[in-house]
């Protein structure tokens, strides 16, 4: 059975690094031309193959790995690639909403592909590290079972479509949520004149917090922006309806706020940083 080729929506860090691990282990993975100098170059250091468009119709998988406002209209528009060809196996690994993935299967079912629901937890990391986890359900998911030993970690959830989109959801809504909570309290705390005496009260009765705050809050300065349409999913995913949908809803202004005083004055990041100073 020949080698599968698995086309690559967008080399971001986590997308080369998955690319990469494929790569490393045998499988073509290729990537569609007419990105960003840095994507393309990220690519090409992953080992990753720089093809038209087009040519995605003839892969075995395609791995959706965008920003999450990007996932709806990229199924959109890769799915109208294989009309009336043999289409590939679909998996959307992006943070949305369960009814955003379902959404999503329903654009790939109609051009004539087969859909898997994913989630991915974890960094990209470096080659020689386990990596990520890859969670998918769906019918589907069983597809996946062609890339088993190539580098990746799989985790198959026997559970419908969403179900893995609903765990990553839960996930980052608890780690993002709570890094947005400690910088909320932290910047709170600043303006008020008690920051140091707040460090020094968590150092003596929730070190265990303290230290994890230490490592998620400069690690977000420069992921914040990817965090917006993140956590206007995670909102969805609790439940317009709820009242407590709107904690997310303001977390992302808050990461919104935090991206653009990163390109800006820096005057909470700055705050943020005295307070936890980049490893």
């Amino acid at each position: 059975m020949p080698d599968p080729v698995v086309a690559l929506i967008s080399p971001g860090q986590m997308g080369a690094s998955v690319g990469g691990r494929l790569v490393a282990r045998g499988v073509t993975v290729i990537t569609p031309a007419g990105r960003s100098a840095a994507s393309e170059a990220r690519a090409r250091s992953a080992g990753l193959r720089i093809v038209p468009e087009t040519d995605l119709a003839s892969a075995d998988f395609v791995f959706s790995i965008v920003p999450p406002d990007q996932a709806l209209p990229t199924a959109g528009r890769v799915a109208g690639l294989w009309r009336g060809s043999r289409a590939p196996l679909y998996v959307d690994w992006n943070a949305v909403s369960p009814g955003r993935s379902m959404d999503i299967g329903r654009i790939v079912a109609q051009a004539g592909g087969r859909y898997a629901d994913g989630g991915i937890i974890g960094l990209p990391g470096r080659p020689e590290d386990p990596g990520p986890l890859l969670i998918a359900s769906g019918p589907e998911a069983a597809g996946l079972a062609a890339l088993a030993d190539r580098g990746l970690r799989f985790k198959m959830l026997d559970k419908p479509i969403g179900a893995a989109s609903a765990l990553k959801m839960s996930y980052a809504g608890l780690t993002k949520g709570l890094t947005a909570l400690g910088a909320t309290m932290l910047l709170a705390a600043t303006r008020a004149g008690c920051d140091d005496e707040l460090l020094e009260e968590l150092a003596a009765s929730q070190p265990n917090m303290l230290n994890s705050l230490r490592r998620s809050i400069p690690d977000m300065f420069g992921k914040a922006e990817r965090w917006v349409p993140e956590m206007h999913e995670i909102a969805e995913f609790v439940g317009r309806d709820r009242g407590e949908s709107g904690i997310y809803e303001s977390f992302a202004a808050l990461y919104a706020h935090l991206a653009d005083d990163l390109k800006g004055e820096k005057t909470d990041i700055g705050a943020l940083a005295r307070l936890f100073p980049a490893a």
